[in-house]
């Protein structure tokens, strides 16, 4: 690290964790963020502001005044652009030592598998079960660990799966694609502003966690957060056996 590096990320340095070892961890490494919106805002702004060398930024949505009500990474004079390059300006004003690559398509199929093989971690922030399935099915295929939100309503839910253990679950152990599922979007159903930034803050300080390898991971814990109570839970996760997303990963 340079000297302004060094300042930049005194407070991280001063940790006895993490020192200019887990700074420069972060300094080299690349997160990939699926989504731009409520919850990839305060991921991706904290996943700069500390360092993470690359953040490749994935969303095919534009900017929309709806959106401005929770996803931070935005201004008013974004909308009717690419959230992508919104996000771009945003972190890169931010920090300027942070490269983001913008991605304005829907990551699916060759595009997804290739932008996951090349990250150290994953963050799933998106709003539609199709993708988180998506996503889950590319991470364990190469391995990755991938740090996972959800927010609806004044609900949220947040789990690390890191599946470069053998033993650790996937988000098709926890919600099996061929489920019967109600899939419940902020479109409709409504969003508290806060809550994505709690949850997308706890996805970047996972990730973190996880490039630098620091303390314990939530691998294994799905926490639950109820913001008209404000009562955290966690409910233990365990490995479906016969899943057919992660059971038969080397």
């Amino acid at each position: 690290m340079n000297d302004e590096q060094l300042l930049r990320y005194s407070r991280h340095v001063l940790l006895a964790e993490f020192g200019i070892e887990g700074q420069e961890r972060l300094l080299a490494s690349r997160a990939l963020i699926v989504g731009a919106g409520g919850l990839g805002s305060p991921a991706a702004m904290y996943l700069a502001a500390a360092g993470v060398g690359t953040i490749a930024l994935a969303d095919s949505d534009t900017v929309d005044l709806t959106n401005l009500q929770r996803q931070i990474l935005h201004e008013s004079t974004s909308v009717g652009s690419a959230k992508v390059d919104s996000g771009r300006a945003r972190l890169q004003a931010l920090n300027p030592g942070v490269h983001v690559e913008p991605m304005a398509v829907r990551l699916e199929g060759a595009a997804l598998e290739a932008a996951v093989a090349r990250a150290d971690v994953v963050l799933d922030c998106s709003d539609n079960f199709a993708t988180r399935h998506a996503v889950t099915r590319a991470c364990a295929a190469h391995a990755k660990p991938l740090v996972s939100g959800a927010a609806v309503r004044f609900d949220g839910q947040v789990t690390v799966f890191d599946l470069r253990r053998q033993e650790s679950a996937c988000y098709e152990c926890l919600f099996p694609q061929a489920a019967e599922l109600e899939e419940t979007r902020c479109a409709v159903m409504g969003v508290f502003a806060p809550l994505t930034g709690v949850i997308g803050t706890v996805q970047a300080a996972e990730a973190i966690k996880l490039l630098c390898g620091l303390g314990e991971s939530i691998d294994g814990r799905l926490l639950l957060l109820d913001t008209l109570r404000m009562e955290w839970r966690s409910v233990r996760l365990r490995r479906d056996p016969a899943c057919r997303v992660c059971a038969t990963r080397a």
